[in-house]
């Protein structure tokens, strides 16, 4: 029986044969004899259990050599390999997996060769898993496919008066949401096969770890791509706004990667091959991508704590409008209890985003009146308040219905957005109004003013944002500015007109003064005014034409009835040039006459 036939079965055997020896006495009672029966007949299926139980051990042992010789004679990766090796090699695991459960089911305490057996077979099977889990990393990095994803294109909006000047929404390149192989397809079975091998020895553990290790590092590679970094909530605080608005316009491409692209891959692949493991597909998953995950939401947290800038209100927006669009995604991602942890993070952010952007969106207002100064705007021209003002109201067309969301969301209908946003151009006026009353010229105080109204008239007509303030706020502010203009004229133009009516004096002392004071009142507005700027070209005609009409045809009628009486050597100007002075007005630049002359 070799080593089998150890010391315990020698004293069975032998106290069989003591039975044996006993039982042939004929002077033994009947209660004797039947005792001695009883222990013959239970020494003699001791042995034969014995013997049985040798005989097994050494086919069981047979198998294990050969289980053995099979997992440890491949040197190269297994799934290189033919199908035939592959094969061979996962019934040699299944053989030592077998073996171990029947081995396991023994009493060890029965025999000490069971309990060799059973160590051995856990070796060979320790042997096995760990080949299956290099096996598994092999696979995965050979058959890695890569994750194409759209070029992002950086744009920085700055931080200046104009701030929001020319802005629109984002135009880099925004993910279409779609799920992509993040392995060849074709390996997905042998991945899943060592799935089922591993779990089914009890080596789940192993495969988790190696299988989200992979991926958890995959992940971290491509944030990497993305360019996204680590930071901290001070870091983001210190941030100059140029760098921060960047980080968010990154921030925003990689959670429609990572979340809408990304794990809903990672996801379909994980329920591939761990699909029937219940809850340990979501564990995996949410194991391999929370570090990246919680990281992008941590970033967004810690931009809600600083002190925002109304321009913020975009880049908050866009936020939103991103988590917004990923919730169906993060909801399916992170069902039930067991991902309740991130979708409650994600929720909390997106709920922050329009809590912060609505606050700012009301406040707005505020700020805009608060914007005082103490000198007055160089030349009349757009003040950068309401170019700041209007090409932000521009901006937030492309938000209507997300404010109108976050208003109603609040219970706000007495703050619609075309209340607001009609308030917001009112509460500039005023400002504009207290800004023009600095001018010391009341002439100039006009042309700012009707530089800037017909400005926000320009912006808001025909614009995607007109319907917010319809066809009557068009039409009285249309009417504000014409007036502005008309002022702008009666101011400028009537002192000096009042020079070249005819008063029934017609002595050449009166006559020569009164042509020079209109020589030296006309140089006057020449010399101001040319330094004045009327950015839109229609208008600055109108008012030049306008001009031209009245002047000229006064001077015209003056200058034929004193030009007998004091000679044309006291008439400084002719009418063609005091035309071509009047196109040099409102230009923007300051001119001399001896300049225009030259021309």
């Amino acid at each position: 029986m070799g080593e089998i036939l150890d010391g315990q079965h020698h004293v069975i055997v032998a106290a069989h044969h003591l039975v044996r020896a006993l039982e042939a006495n004929k002077h033994l009672s009947n209660d004797m004899r039947r005792l001695l029966g009883d222990l013959d007949i239970h020494l003699s299926t001791m042995i034969r259990l014995n013997e049985g139980e040798a005989e097994n051990n050494r086919e069981i042992e047979d198998r294990l050599d050969s289980a053995h010789h099979t997992i440890m004679s491949l040197h190269s990766k297994i799934w290189d390999s033919s199908p035939v090796v592959v094969m061979e090699y996962l019934q040699a695991v299944a053989e030592v997996q077998r073996l171990t459960e029947d081995l396991r089911n023994r009493p060890l305490n029965r025999s000490n060769r069971n309990k060799e057996l059973f160590d051995r077979s856990q070796s060979v099977l320790q042997t096995a898993m760990d080949r299956l889990q290099d096996e598994l990393i092999h696979i995965l990095v050979q058959n890695k496919q890569c994750f194409e994803h759209p070029i992002y294109e950086e744009s920085i909006v700055s931080n200046e008066d104009d701030s929001v000047e020319n802005a629109e929404r984002s135009s880099s390149s925004e993910t279409d949401e779609y799920v992509m192989d993040l392995i060849h397809p074709d390996v997905i079975p042998q991945i899943k096969s060592i799935a089922d091998i591993m779990f089914a020895s009890g080596y789940d553990h192993e495969f988790r770890q190696a299988f989200v290790g992979f991926w958890r590092d995959t992940l971290a590679e491509y944030m990497t791509i993305l360019d996204i970094e680590q930071f901290s909530i001070e870091d983001v605080l210190q941030m100059e706004w140029r760098h921060l608005n960047s980080i968010i316009r990154k921030w925003r491409f990689a959670m429609k990667s990572i979340i809408g692209v990304y794990l809903t891959s990672a996801k379909r692949l994980f329920d591939q091959v761990l699909g029937e493991y219940g809850d340990i597909s979501l564990t995996c998953l949410i194991e391999a991508s929370k570090g990246p995950v919680f990281s992008l939401l941590n970033f967004g947290h810690a931009v809600l704590i600083g002190p925002h800038r109304p321009e913020w209100l975009f880049c908050l927006l866009d936020m939103y409008e991103v988590l917004a669009a990923l919730i169906p995604d993060v909801d399916a991602l992170f069902p039930e209890e067991i991902g309740s942890f991130v979708r409650t993070e994600f929720h909390e952010l997106f709920t922050r985003l329009g809590d912060s952007a609505t606050l700012i969106f009301k406040e707005l207002g505020n700020h805009v009146a608060s914007c005082s100064s103490t000198t007055p705007f160089a030349n009349g021209g757009i003040h950068p308040l309401t170019k700041y003002v209007m090409n932000y109201i521009l901006c937030l067309a492309e938000y209507g219905d997300t404010l109108d969301l976050l208003l109603r969301a609040q219970d706000d209908v007495r703050r619609d957005i075309p209340r607001h946003l009609q308030s917001l151009t009112s509460i500039l006026e005023a400002n504009l109004d207290k800004k023009s009353n600095l001018y010391r010229d009341c002439s100039l105080k006009h042309i700012f003013m009707m530089n800037n109204i017909h400005y926000m008239v320009q912006k808001i007509d025909d614009s995607k944002i007109g319907h917010y303030f319809g066809d009557d706020w068009i039409r009285s502010h249309i009417v504000k500015f014409r007036q502005h203009a008309m002022c702008y004229e009666r101011v400028t133009w009537n002192s000096i007109l009042i020079l070249l009516r005819d008063d029934g004096k017609t002595g050449k002392a009166t006559l020569k003064a009164r042509c020079q004071a209109f020589t030296a009142a006309f140089e006057g507005v020449y010399k101001n005014q040319t330094r004045w700027w009327v950015p839109d070209f229609r208008l600055r005609e109108d008012l030049r034409i306008s001009a031209s009409k009245t002047v000229i045809h006064a001077y015209r009628n003056f200058v034929s009835k004193i030009s007998n009486s004091i000679g044309e050597k006291h008439i400084k100007y002719t009418e063609q040039e005091l035309g071509i002075y009047i196109l040099d007005l409102l230009e923007g630049s300051s001119k001399s006459l001896n300049h225009s002359q030259k021309r």
